[in-house]
């Protein structure tokens, strides 16, 4: 079972092995994106930062296979690098029964406009987020205990 599906640059963090794993009772941490897979630097360093839940650094097409193939026992959260991540799993059948946007920090040399404190958005992100919202309803919240927001509302209210 897929119970969540973040989308935060900074992969693994304190927020999300404090307070989502946590708060969703996931057992299994799932960082999607295929450069990261690739890097044996963040293959060694991004589960030791989950501190001790089970952790992988998967390929968007391992990602999917793994989750086609989960048992029931599985409470999965994947961490999408970026909106592309995302919507490759969800145009591949994966249907995590939540999706919200975290943080996307800025990358350097592209144009962006800050939709939130701590998520940059370019035009090309806010054509990806709108495709992601037409199959799985995108919200944002940084902490479980804050409260949801619209995430294409905010992107709306930004011009983009």
């Amino acid at each position: 079972m897929i119970v969540h599906m973040r989308i935060d640059n900074r992969l693994i963090h304190g927020q999300v092995t404090v307070r989502w794993v946590g708060s969703l009772e996931a057992n299994h941490l799932i960082v999607t994106n295929d450069e990261v897979a690739d890097d044996p630097i963040q293959q060694t360093m991004l589960p030791l930062a989950a501190r001790g839940v089970k952790t992988s650094v998967l390929s968007i097409e391992d990602t999917i296979k793994h989750c086609k193939e989960a048992t029931d026992k599985e409470r999965i959260m994947i961490i999408a690098k970026f909106p592309s991540d995302a919507l490759a799993l969800l145009e591949n059948g994966i249907e995590p029964m939540e999706i919200n946007v975290g943080n996307q920090a800025p990358l350097p040399s592209t144009k962006y406009k800050m939709v939130t404190k701590s998520i940059a958005v370019t035009a090309d992100d806010a054509k990806i987020y709108r495709k992601i919202n037409e199959m799985h309803h995108l919200t944002s919240q940084m902490l479980p205990s804050d409260s949801k927001k619209d995430f294409i509302q905010l992107i709306e209210d930004k011009g983009l």
